[in-house]
């Protein structure tokens, strides 16, 4: 049987995500201060990095639906 267009989400999202949480959990590992150097303000440039990404990856989930209109206003 062919692998539905769902089915071929599911396998890449769950993939692509778990992939994602790996590699955030990673990141995290490089906050040991006997280990590493950073300033607060490396730590605010990567995690608005991340949270810009994640809010643009969501917005190309977000459509106008059928019946909405474009409205300026």
């Amino acid at each position: 049987m062919a692998e539905t267009k769902r089915d071929k989400f599911v396998r890449l999202a769950e993939n692509r995500t778990n992939k994602a949480l790996e590699q955030i959990r990673l990141l995290g590992n490089l906050s040991n201060k006997s280990t590493y150097e950073y300033s607060k303000q490396d730590v605010e440039k990567i995690f608005n990095a991340l949270e810009n990404e994640i809010a643009n990856s969501k917005k190309q989930f977000q459509t106008i639906g059928g019946n909405d209109k474009f409205k300026l206003l």
